[in-house]
């Protein structure tokens, strides 16, 4: 994993809207959330690419969130190949830094043309 020099936050508040009908964040809005910070992490340290997801190796949320809570997610690059850059993604409850993440995955995306096809990230 990269250091911290080279990791991405982003903060999210937990709303009503974002809560299922048993009062517990839906998992579909953190997974836009950190597929959106890798996306924005990716693009600012690679102004000139157009980046799309193509992968996301494993969902499994750990434990449940409630309205009100700050998360964190922090992303960092892992990996980066000639067309693809792979991403470490953590997610804390940005005020109980001590209890284990909520959510963690790899996130890899994938630099395209105007057409949709890969290409080469530039150096």
């Amino acid at each position: 994993m990269a250091d911290d020099e080279h990791a991405s936050d982003v903060h999210r508040l937990v709303l009503p809207a974002h809560l299922n009908h048993y009062g517990f964040l839906f998992g579909g809005y953190l997974l836009q959330w950190v597929d959106e910070a890798c996306w924005i992490a990716a693009s600012v340290e690679h102004p000139d690419c157009r980046f799309v997801t193509i992968a996301m190796d494993q969902v499994e949320f750990r434990h449940s969130v409630r309205e009100g809570t700050i998360l964190t997610i922090r992303c960092r690059e892992q990996r980066r190949g000639t067309t693809s850059i792979t991403y470490d993604v953590c997610v804390h409850d940005t005020r109980q830094p001590l209890i284990p993440a909520i959510f963690a995955t790899h996130i890899t995306l994938v630099n395209i043309d105007e057409n949709g096809g890969k290409i080469a990230i530039p150096s």
